[in-house]
């Protein structure tokens, strides 16, 4: 590699900042840059929305069946995992698949414009250059050496004019297998308590405590994850499902009445 292309790539690596964990900068500094991996990603899509859901429609049916009926209640909650999973799984792989898709077409629109128009298209990627503050000499040189090989060109001005990195190709599936069991396993934890009691407002406590319990546990990692206030975000994800879950009871009560 040329010294050129050497200054050239320190340049963009610390233009860009994005290294996992924690990242050693010169002179000793340490910078910390959160970034949350898409499976983490797909966890909090899918737990949330398990937790909360079959929450409020077991409170609410918890206002409206019967004592003698109390299993509709887990038989309905079951059908809306089943169901819920299965429609948050199919909206994960839709997104993964539009991702993926996208890119392609932008990764096909670059490489014709890179035949089409090449001196645009180095004229970009000298400005981008300009940006880092290299000298017109070194800008020159540095086009010509990005620009000798097209793949990596045409790669280049996806990530730093674009700012798209290739998708993994398996991402739509992992993603709907990720989003829809998450959404299973936070469904059972609100339902958990119907099937050992009958009845129904003792159960709808029960469950209260233990899901309004995890949704606090939940949202206090998620914000951790996500760089906000633990404590602030976990309080407000438990706001949240509280309201659902009590709006529900309060609205089934009022049909029965």
């Amino acid at each position: 590699m040329s010294t050129t292309s050497k200054q050239a790539e320190d340049h963009m690596q610390s233009a860009e900042l994005q290294h996992p964990g924690g990242h050693h900068a010169p002179h000793g500094h340490e910078e910390q840059h959160m970034q949350s991996p898409a499976i983490l990603t797909d966890i909090v899509i899918g737990m949330s929305d398990g937790l909360t859901v079959p929450f409020a429609l077991a409170a609410g049916l918890s206002g409206a069946v019967p004592q003698s009926q109390h299993h509709l209640i887990w038989i309905a909650g079951l059908a809306e995992i089943a169901a819920g999973s299965i429609a948050m799984g199919l909206g994960g792989y839709l997104a993964g698949r539009t991702e993926m898709d996208h890119y392609n077409s932008e990764l096909k629109r670059e490489y014709e414009e890179v035949d089409r128009v090449p001196e645009r298209e180095r004229d970009e990627v000298r400005e981008f250059f300009s940006g880092l503050g290299l000298s017109s000499d070194l800008q020159d040189q540095a086009v010509e050496e990005m620009t000798k090989d097209k793949d990596k060109w045409v790669d280049f001005m996806m990530k730093y004019e674009l700012g798209l990195d290739k998708p993994d190709p398996r991402r739509a599936r992992k993603s709907a297998f990720n989003i829809g069991f998450s959404y299973v396993i936070g469904g059972l934890i609100p339902l958990s308590p119907y099937f050992f009691i009958s009845d129904t407002l003792t159960g709808l406590k029960l469950s209260a405590i233990i899901t309004l319990g995890c949704l606090f546990v939940f949202g206090y990692f998620k914000s951790k994850l996500t760089g906000v206030s633990p404590l602030g975000g976990a309080i407000r994800v438990m706001i949240i499902g509280a309201l659902a879950a009590g709006f529900a009871f309060a609205v089934a009560r009022a049909i029965q009445q």
